[in-house]
């Protein structure tokens, strides 16, 4: 490749990573998508990079002036490109629902935390942080490449496309229950859903099944969006079946 990539933006139909650690996640659980890796010459794992790119046939090339655009100020020492794609959410699997997230480094923490709690399906409503920015993909340490996430215009779309037999708990600061490890829900198939880090969940929420309250001290307004999302997803993989009950690497019901 004897062009040089460009700047991210977010109209582009390709992104990067950033750094060794989400690159090769990015090669090991979506190599299809990787068009191009670069490296500096004095990345340790040099070798190890340019032979997983041989054997999966993706360009790897030793450029710092690629990376110098890419990371922009950072000190980046490897670095992939790759197509964004769609994904397509498992009916029969639990998932988290974003509204209209904000923050770029929440929802990239957002997928790690649901990565390593078990849930691999995230849904996106209504827009907000790009998922694709290098800064989220970053900020999830390359677990993105590990979820499938689907994008709705609205809740009613998600609901139209995964509603049927799902339970919906909506996470609102005056939910009905407050959620603890004692009164957390069973459930055989649910949707946790959260709202903008600003705003929260619109008062509507409050008509798509339950709404819970994570507890908290009057000395903060609101607990950060991925710290909630965390409680929640924490809680109630424990309480139904979830990966660390089980000690697999996937998703088991109960």
């Amino acid at each position: 490749m004897a062009e040089l990539p460009k700047k991210y933006k977010k109209d582009f139909a390709h992104s990067y990573t950033l750094g060794p650690f989400p690159t090769f996640e990015l090669l090991n659980h979506r190599p299809g998508q990787a068009k191009a890796c670069y490296f500096r010459a004095d990345f340790h794992e040099k070798e190890k990079l340019a032979q997983l790119c041989a054997r999966l046939g993706v360009p790897c090339l030793c450029s710092p002036r690629a990376l110098d655009r890419i990371s922009q100020k950072e000190i980046c020492y490897a670095a992939g490109e790759f197509e964004k794609y769609s994904g397509v959410l498992r009916a029969q699997a639990p998932h988290v629902a974003l509204v209209q997230p904000a923050d770029m480094g929440n929802l990239g923490t957002i997928q790690r935390t649901l990565l390593g709690f078990g849930i691999r399906d995230l849904a996106m409503i209504g827009g907000g942080a790009d998922r694709w920015n290098p800064k989220t993909v970053r900020a999830s340490m390359g677990a993105a490449f590990q979820l499938e996430i689907q994008e709705f215009p609205d809740f009613s779309a998600y609901l139209k496309a995964y509603g049927a037999g799902r339970e919906i708990f909506s996470f609102m600061l005056d939910g009905g229950r407050v959620l603890t490890p004692e009164s957390c829900p069973v459930s055989p198939l649910y949707t946790l859903v959260f709202g903008n880090e600003a705003t929260g969940l619109p008062p509507e929420f409050k008509s798509y099944g339950k709404t819970l309250f994570i507890a908290q001290s009057q000395a903060v307004d609101s607990l950060n969006l991925s710290v909630a999302v965390a409680v929640g997803a924490y809680l109630f993989t424990q309480k139904n079946g979830g990966l660390a009950k089980n000690g697999g690497n996937e998703w088991q019901t109960p």
